[in-house]
């Protein structure tokens, strides 16, 4: 699917290029909420370095493919985040507990 400005996309061209656009932004957003820092620049450049890996595939099968792997990873990277921070606030609410009995 690489467009190099000289040949016109198709319609189905267009739009799975929109979407891979969008699930390349919806990833890097997600990556954002991650806590450590550290573990942002892993994982931006993961996500780079596989996005420009897979950039001139041409078989739409294999690009939707890759986008229904990419899409099943955002959801587990979404659901690790939501678990990551329910045990930030359990550890949170021990802690506050903990310092209120001791004052």
């Amino acid at each position: 699917m690489a467009f190099n400005g000289k040949s016109v996309m198709s319609l189905k061209e267009f739009f799975l290029r929109k979407q891979v656009l969008k699930l390349y932004k919806d990833i890097l957003l997600c990556i954002r909420e991650v806590p450590s820092l550290e573990d942002q620049k892993e994982l931006r450049e993961w996500v780079r370095r596989d996005f420009k890996a897979n950039k001139y595939h041409q078989d739409q099968y294999a690009i939707k493919s890759l986008l229904k792997y990419g899409e099943r990873s955002l959801k587990e990277l979404r659901q690790n985040l939501q678990f990551t921070r329910a045990q930030i606030a359990g550890a949170i609410r021990v802690i506050r507990a903990a310092i209120s009995q001791h004052l």
